[in-house]
């Protein structure tokens, strides 16, 4: 597993005041069929950025699949919940979520 984590995306931990959720994602690359971890809050304008190349990390893994998601309610706990997927125990937990 290929995994990034970008620090400066997790300052914020504000409560969507609008309905609004964050999300934490895995895409998994069809090039090399290694996964990538991330957060966001528009889930499917980050996805086209991937797929288009936008993100220097998976520019040359592409094309990526989203392969699983998690809504949350501020960009803080899913930044937590990025960096947890990205631990040892994390993986694990993917593992047994995510069945090939």
């Amino acid at each position: 597993m290929s995994l990034q984590f970008d620090p400066m995306r997790c300052e914020q931990s504000e409560l969507s005041l609008r309905g609004q959720f964050y999300f934490t994602y895995v895409l998994i690359s069809k090039k090399d069929s290694n996964y990538y971890i991330g957060s966001c809050d528009n889930i499917n304008a980050r996805l086209k950025e991937h797929n288009t190349g936008h993100v220097q990390s998976t520019k040359k893994r592409r094309p990526l699949k989203l392969i699983y998601y998690e809504a949350c309610l501020s960009r803080g706990s899913a930044c937590k919940r990025e960096q947890y997927l990205k631990t040892s125990w994390g993986k694990r937990y993917l593992k047994s979520r995510i069945k090939s």
